[in-house]
């Protein structure tokens, strides 16, 4: 894998290529004004789809979720 780091105006004349290099893994990255802006990276369909529900029964809330402690709310607006 190799790092290649190119300005935006050079990237924008070679997008074809860099996106090549992206694909055979190398690491591209776009700067502006010198400095990395971008990262180019190819775009990988994700092959396990969301399947919804699947912690149903595994999660517990505690029963005082919803009450927080005094001593909290105190730090938090600044009395404590």
């Amino acid at each position: 894998m190799t790092t290649i780091q190119i300005n935006m105006h050079e990237a924008k004349s070679s997008l074809s290529q860099l996106a090549e290099k992206a694909w055979s893994g190398d690491k591209i990255i776009i700067a502006k004004a010198g400095k990395p802006y971008l990262d180019l990276i190819p775009h990988k369909v994700n092959s396990q789809q969301r399947k919804p529900g699947r912690y149903k029964g595994k999660i517990e809330i505690s029963k005082d979720f919803d009450q927080t402690p005094i001593d909290i709310i105190e730090a938090f607006e600044g009395n404590s």
